[in-house]
């Protein structure tokens, strides 16, 4: 047989390593996630780590709700993946470091943060007077997590470079959405379904996916919150199957979107841009409990306090 002549294929035969999982398998990481995600959640709050106090937190509505969610949500995302081998052996390893550096980091932040400093401007304006926030060390921390799995994932030095700003950046903007119940969690669920539209992508973000799924009641009911914890690493999660899975130019393009919304974050305030769009709003609110009446004028019973704009923990990320 001539080199130049190669057998032709079986029909119904693939090369070895050229089978890419399917929708099943897809489905199968999902599941085992959520069901990880409500068991982690359920053991996490029957016996808090330092107590019930330590994790507790006042929402939007000044109600004491428990950050828990976070860690759930992150163990689900990163042990369903690192246990399931139809996943590359590098993206498993990206996605165990990412979930676990940025829930580590923005637990830290959830848990001595103050909350004094908000956003780009206030920590590193703070860091140029020599003050050290939380929100400092996060934003750092994160930086480098997005490198180490950039580097994980491979590629060129553009690459490595783009996909460590997808890591870094999506774990911070999603962070950004955390400021009311289930928001951050819708707009984690649109945009990773969105991902999934490419079969690349489907298992990668299946386990995340599957895990905000399984805790969005909780969420919605104002029972839990995510927290810097879950919110960093779900995005963070996110940023890595976009860099696994999007063609260069896709990936440049969103590594835009996510820095034109970190920067419009610091002008503009979401909360503000969504109660004034009816579409927007509505998506906000449903799933939600109603927000309370405005006060009759002369009414005997005191106003209800001012709601605070910071939802999931005491500061917006990075916080």
């Amino acid at each position: 047989m001539s080199p130049r002549i190669r057998p032709r294929a079986r029909p119904g035969r693939s090369r070895p390593g050229r089978a890419r999982p399917g929708p099943a398998a897809a489905l199968g990481a999902g599941t085992a996630a959520a069901c990880a995600a409500r068991a982690a959640y359920a053991a996490l709050t029957r016996r808090p780590p330092g107590g019930a106090p330590m994790w507790t937190r006042a929402n939007h509505r000044g109600e004491r709700l428990t950050l828990l969610e976070g860690p759930a949500l992150t163990a689900a995302g990163i042990t369903v993946p690192a246990a399931w081998p139809a996943l590359p052996g590098r993206l498993r390893a990206a996605m165990a470091v990412a979930g676990a550096g940025a829930a580590a980091l923005g637990g830290y932040d959830d848990l001595a943060g103050s909350g004094s400093r908000r956003g780009f401007r206030g920590h590193l304006g703070a860091l140029a007077r020599g003050e050290v926030t939380t929100g400092a060390v996060k934003l750092g921390g994160i930086g480098a997590t997005g490198l180490v799995c950039a580097a994980l994932l491979g590629g060129r030095p553009a690459d490595v470079a783009v996909n460590a700003g997808l890591v870094a950046g999506g774990a911070n903007l999603l962070n950004l959405f955390d400021l009311r119940p289930g928001r951050a969690l819708k707009v984690a669920l649109a945009s990773g379904t969105l991902l999934a539209t490419r079969p690349r992508a489907r298992l990668a973000v299946a386990a995340p996916l599957g895990a905000a799924a399984a805790l969005l009641p909780e969420d919605l009911g104002e029972r839990a919150m995510l927290g810097d914890a879950g919110a960093n690493a779900l995005g963070a999660l996110l940023g890595v199957a976009a860099g696994a899975s999007l063609s260069r130019p896709a990936r440049i393009a969103l590594l835009a979107v996510i820095t034109g919304l970190t920067a419009a974050s610091e002008v503009v305030s979401f909360t503000a841009v969504i109660e004034r769009t009816a579409a927007l709003q509505w998506l906000d609110m449903l799933g939600r409990r109603p927000v309370p009446a405005a006060p009759v004028p002369g009414h005997d019973d005191p106003p209800p306090a001012a709601p605070r704009e910071a939802g999931a923990t005491a500061a917006a990320a990075p916080s």
